[in-house]
């Protein structure tokens, strides 16, 4: 059976107010908040080295920010597909969306700290 691995990407939006709503996974804000994540974030990682391979990634959370208007973004993705994985590179993939969001500044309509993004494998 492939083998199927997972890495957390976290990351701060700096023009998203936290709101106790978007710690509630069943609150309509986390909900479309989510929504919106995955519009952007699962783009991104299938133009990375392991878009071939990418399955796909799952918010697992909210939290504060430094300031009242920012919001951390918690997030477990995946990677996988087929039997030839290729291996995992964490400073790879975070140097690759590092270019891709204008240096860790922009993620379609969200301005990211650009000392929040943290890719783990």
């Amino acid at each position: 059976a492939p083998a199927v691995k997972n890495f957390t990407l976290n990351f701060t939006i700096t023009n998203l107010q936290f709101t106790a709503d978007l710690e509630k996974p069943n609150s309509r804000r986390f909900k479309s908040t989510e929504k919106v994540m995955y519009h952007y974030i699962d783009p991104l990682l299938q133009k990375s080295s392991i878009g071939p391979h990418f399955s796909g990634c799952k918010v697992t959370g909210f939290r504060p920010g430094k300031n009242r208007d920012s919001t951390g973004v918690d997030t477990i993705c995946s990677y996988g597909k087929g039997s030839q994985v290729p291996t995992f590179i964490p400073s790879e993939v975070y140097q690759e969306l590092r270019r891709m969001t204008s240096g860790i500044t922009k993620l379609g309509i969200y301005s990211l700290d650009n000392q929040s993004l943290y890719v783990n494998g």
